[in-house]
């Protein structure tokens, strides 16, 4: 990658950011576009230290829109799942109630109903090949830090200091970084998770492996879901969601670090879905438990001098298909108030990005969380307009 001039804004200037999620390896790419100095903090170990998860779909205006202002089109277009973007929905017993599989025709690139997936570990590797050698600074889980003069001193968990003129939290909903900015805590917003990885489905759940069919999978009944993804080796996650109390991990009783334990509740749970669903959570050799919080829709906080949020760590919403996409739109917002050259100082920069952000984060977050308790306890009404939505996404396919 070419260095270019740096701007007027950022010269001199040492930007450290703190989380190496898709928000944060995406602004960090725009930046250097610009000739900034830019470093990006990771507590992993290393890029291969864990699986990065399932498959994540970029959107028309958002998530395609920024990879095309980084440059990297070509390099998702090499990478991306085709067909990962079908929906596969079905009835509790597993009878189809829509296949996209079925479509003649399929949106592709430069159409704005096309999403196409990604694995996560794809996605991120595609961004951090992107940076100059030594962007990514592995192994530096943040510890705390303090603001000497105009600069901040970042201390790692690992005894390592570093200074930085900017920092940006990109270090998703249990940021650490968030609490320098503001104290606005999250709520609870009534539902619930149980994330599942199934390594080896072909082989220990193979009837779901088939009926998946490397798809976006969703079975809804009795005011019940379950939630399936093709992870890129081949693996699958799942998602069991359902209205429950705050707390209900801890007051359940369920030790979710014991896989007995949680599939003897889950068989319970979905006691009358067809026992295929029973091998899926068998397969499953760890769960975890993801409460739905978010942050207030109306938040708003006094703009720091040189200190900002993007993503989770900013406007943690319930899962609605636009996390990814939304931080890589706060990376090109942020990377464009500090670089575009209309602002006298950081502090406006930032100030201007933060009213963008969050007035974007509060219409998305009270869509997500519309949509939340229809699809963690679907009724047959909500059940019938997922099917109409899905029915009219492929009609736009046509």
């Amino acid at each position: 990658m070419e260095k270019s001039k740096v701007v007027a804004l950022l010269q001199n200037k040492k930007i450290a950011i703190v989380g190496g999620g898709p928000g944060g390896l995406t602004l960090a790419r725009l930046l250097q576009l610009k000739g900034a100095n830019v470093k990006v903090y990771e507590r992993d170990l290393s890029k291969e230290a864990r699986v990065q998860g399932a498959i994540v779909d970029l959107h028309f205006d958002s998530g395609l829109k920024v990879m095309e202002a980084a440059g990297l089109m070509n390099a998702f277009k090499s990478n991306y799942m085709d067909g990962a973007d079908k929906y596969r929905l079905t009835d509790k017993d597993a009878n189809i109630l829509i296949d996209e599989h079925e479509q003649v025709a399929i949106a592709g690139f430069g159409d704005k109903h096309f999403r196409p997936e990604i694995d996560r570990g794809a996605l991120r590797n595609v961004l951090i090949d992107a940076l100059l050698p030594g962007t990514v600074v592995w192994d530096r889980e943040f510890l705390s830090m303090v603001q000497v003069n105009n600069t901040w001193d970042v201390r790692f968990a690992n005894g390592t200091i570093d200074t930085a003129d900017i920092v940006i939290g990109s270090d998703g909903y249990r940021s650490k970084i968030r609490p320098y900015v503001t104290d606005i805590m999250a709520a609870y917003s009534g539902a619930t998770i149980i994330q599942g990885e199934v390594d080896y489905p072909e082989n220990t759940c193979p009837e779901i492996y088939k009926m998946v069919d490397n798809c976006n999978f969703i079975a809804m009944g009795d005011g019940k879901t379950i939630a399936m993804q093709p992870r890129g080796d081949g693996g699958l996650t799942f998602y069991g969601a359902s209205l429950h109390p705050e707390n209900w991990v801890r007051s359940s009783g369920i030790n979710f670090d014991n896989a007995e334990e949680v599939y003897a509740y889950l068989a319970e749970f979905y006691q009358d879905w067809n026992p295929i669903f029973l091998t899926l959570f068998k397969s499953c050799t760890y769960f975890t438990p993801r409460p739905l919080n978010y942050f207030p829709l109306n938040q708003m906080w006094d703009t720091k001098a040189n200190i900002t949020l993007i993503g989770d760590a900013a406007h943690l919403m319930p899962p609605s298909g636009e996390g990814v996409n939304t931080a890589m739109l706060d990376a090109l917002d942020l990377s464009e108030c500090l670089t575009g050259g209309g602002f006298q100082n950081i502090h406006d920069a930032i100030a201007a990005y933060e009213k963008q952000m969050l007035a974007r984060a509060a219409m998305l977050g009270q869509e997500a969380l519309e949509g939340i308790k229809d699809f963690a306890c679907p009724s047959n009404e909500s059940v019938q307009r997922l099917i109409e939505q899905l029915n009219q996404n492929g009609n736009n396919h046509d």
